[in-house]
């Protein structure tokens, strides 16, 4: 199972394995990370979902292995941002020839936020909207539409406008052993032998 496949389910064209799909270096993704799209060609996830993301900014979106990304989740980069230290909002540096700015750089027009990282094992609902500079910890759950403008820490559930701490997915002791166990990087086979107990919830049973 390590040569995956664009296509993982027969007949269903909607969904993808997303990093076969990735062609942008500065986009990394990890196995089995899938995305679904009921509205627009998966394939294109790159140009449709990640946005801003211009490669004079060397900042990068980084998904772990095993998140599953719903119908319509963006990615706003760096460049969708305005410097909220200059004293107009309006992006002078980007029309340097029509305001005569000797030797401008472009990217003094936005606030540089870095890095998007999502972990491993992260659901991001339907339309969510995931800001630059955020991380996002393994086992989160990004709820539908739900605007992250704030790093998210493992195994919480957020949602809103801006997104906020719902509650953790499960007590601080199973947490912390799934952070330190890290199932996502066990081979296929550990993976399919402890399916059932994945799927159950059953981390006192998991063996490994």
């Amino acid at each position: 199972m390590n040569d995956l496949k664009i296509f993982p389910r027969t007949g269903d064209k909607e969904t993808v394995y997303l990093k076969p799909t990735i062609k942008n270096p500065n986009i990394i993704v990890g196995e089995y990370t899938m995305y679904n799209d009921f509205v627009n060609d998966p394939t294109k996830f790159e140009d449709n979902n990640v946005l801003y993301h211009y490669p004079i900014n060397h900042d990068k979106l980084i998904i772990g292995k095993y998140c599953s990304i719903a119908c319509g989740a963006k990615f706003m980069f760096t460049s969708g941002n305005h410097r909220k230290s200059s004293l107009s909002t309006y992006p002078f540096p980007l029309f340097f020839e029509e305001w005569e700015l000797d030797r401008c750089n472009v990217t003094d027009a936005w606030d540089n936020e870095g890095d998007i990282i999502i972990g491993n094992d992260v659901w991001i609902g339907f339309e969510a909207v995931i800001m630059q500079g955020v991380h996002i910890g393994d086992g989160a759950i990004i709820a539908a539409r739900a605007v992250v403008t704030r790093d998210v820490p493992p195994y919480t559930i957020v949602g809103g406008v801006p997104a906020k701490e719902i509650k953790k997915r499960f007590p601080a002791e199973v947490i912390r052993k799934l952070v330190e166990i890290q199932w996502w990087n066990w081979d296929d086979n550990t993976v399919k032998k402890n399916l059932p107990h994945i799927i159950n919830g059953n981390i006192g049973r998991l063996v490994f």
